[in-house]
C-alpha cells in the first residue's frame, strides 16, 4: 500500500516537472527535443550541480529561453553552446571540451603523485645505508661512548 502511494506521488512529481513550462515549449516537437537535449548539457549557474532542465531557478528558467530561441533561429548546437560559454564561460557546459588548460588541471595532480614518487623512490635507492664512518666520526663515537660509561 505504501508503496503504491509513494510511486503515485513520483509520478505526479514527475508529472509536474514535465510540464513546468508548457507556453514556452517550442511548437516543433523535433526543434523542442534538441533544445532539450541541450538543457541537460548547460550547468545552472544557480545551482551549480543541475542541469538547467532539471533546476527551478528563475536564470535557468531565463537560459531555456535562450536555448530555445537560438533553436528557433536555426543554430547548431555547437553555435549555441558557443554562445553560452561566450557568456557565461566554460563553467556553463556540464562536459567542458578539450583544452590545454582542462588537461593540466584534470591531469595536474596525477603528475605531481607520480613526479613525487618517482623522486621518493630514487632516493630510496640512492641512499646508502651501509655508509662507513670516517676516522673522525669513529674517534667521536668512541669518545662519546666512553663519556657516558664513565
Amino acid at each position: 500500500m505504501r508503496l503504491r502511494a509513494l510511486a503515485v506521488m513520483v509520478a505526479g512529481v514527475l508529472c509536474m516537472a514535465a510540464a513546468a513550462d508548457p507556453a514556452d515549449r517550442l511548437a516543433d516537437p523535433a526543434q523542442e527535443a534538441r533544445a532539450r537535449a541541450i538543457f541537460q548539457d548547460v550547468r545552472c549557474l544557480v545551482c551549480q550541480n543541475e542541469s538547467i532542465d532539471d533546476s527551478e531557478a528563475e536564470l535557468a528558467h531565463d537560459l531555456r529561453q535562450v536555448v530555445r530561441e537560438q533553436v528557433r533561429q536555426g543554430r547548431s548546437d555547437a553555435e549555441i553552446k558557443r554562445f553560452l560559454t561566450d557568456r557565461y564561460g566554460e563553467f556553463v557546459l556540464m562536459t567542458p571540451s578539450f583544452s590545454w588548460m582542462n588537461l593540466a588541471l584534470w591531469g595536474g595532480p596525477f603528475l605531481v603523485v607520480l613526479v613525487g614518487g618517482g623522486l621518493l623512490v630514487s632516493r630510496l635507492r640512492t641512499r646508502n645505508t651501509d655508509a662507513e664512518l670516517s676516522h673522525e666520526e669513529s674517534e667521536r663515537v668512541r669518545r662519546l661512548s666512553q663519556s657516558d660509561s664513565a
